[in-house]
């Protein structure tokens, strides 16, 4: 069923996060950062590849709100990408997607999320998962070494030129994951579709078809 983005704004996400994340049973979750504009068939390998041949038991996708100060037009609202992430995971019960970031003040502060969805999922235990690329410039995060401190990071790899800092390497908290690369972006994704090329094959099916019907990043 494709929800249309008013139907995935009522049934999706109420007070930040995902009605479907509510649950007794104590879990160790990877929360993926990221605009998802759109999400792809690279996020959604990644992400399950973490539920599968980690310890997590599921990843939330954390979509990250367009900040009024920067509006971009490639960049598709809060909910339409909400609603094309909710498709994208509808048939991966493993695999979430969350607007925790939608209601906190800008700007969008990773620590600050992480402390507020712990405050609403007492229960559980959160992780980040981030690309090596990410890892790479980590030491200039606000507040990292909190965070790094009090979560455990889940690292796939990318194919980047940098350095990773000595802090980093070895460290107990970090986690480097063998996952797939997959060099697709959603840059890429949004030029070619503007270009009137046929990347079906890079979305979900069930994505493509959305965003092929709502004329999604033609213009």
């Amino acid at each position: 069923m494709i929800l249309s983005p008013a139907l995935s704004q009522e049934k999706g996400v109420r007070f930040g996060y995902n009605k479907k994340l509510i649950t007794s049973t104590i879990m160790k979750i990877g929360l993926f950062f990221g605009t998802f504009n759109p999400i792809h068939i690279g996020h959604m390998i990644i992400a399950n590849y973490m539920t599968e041949f980690s310890d997590l038991d599921e990843v939330w996708f954390v979509i990250t709100p367009r900040s009024p100060f920067k509006l971009k037009e490639t960049l598709l609202s809060n909910y339409h990408r909400l609603a094309i992430a909710n498709i994208a995971v509808e048939n991966y019960p493993k695999l979430k997607t969350s607007d925790i970031e939608f209601n906190l003040p800008e700007p969008n502060f990773t620590i600050n999320t992480l402390i507020h969805i712990e405050e609403k999922f007492p229960k559980h235990q959160f992780c980040l998962l981030l690309g090596e690329d990410n890892l790479k410039g980590f030491q200039k995060w606000k507040n990292y070494e909190t965070i790094l401190k009090n979560y455990e990071l889940y690292i796939y790899p990318r194919i980047s030129k940098e350095n990773i800092d000595s802090q980093f390497l070895n460290h107990p908290k970090i986690h480097s994951i063998n996952a797939p690369i997959v060099e697709i972006s959603s840059t890429f994704i949004r030029k070619a579709i503007k270009n009137k090329k046929d990347i079906s094959i890079m979305l979900p099916s069930n994505v493509w078809k959305y965003i092929d019907e709502m004329n999604f990043y033609k213009q």
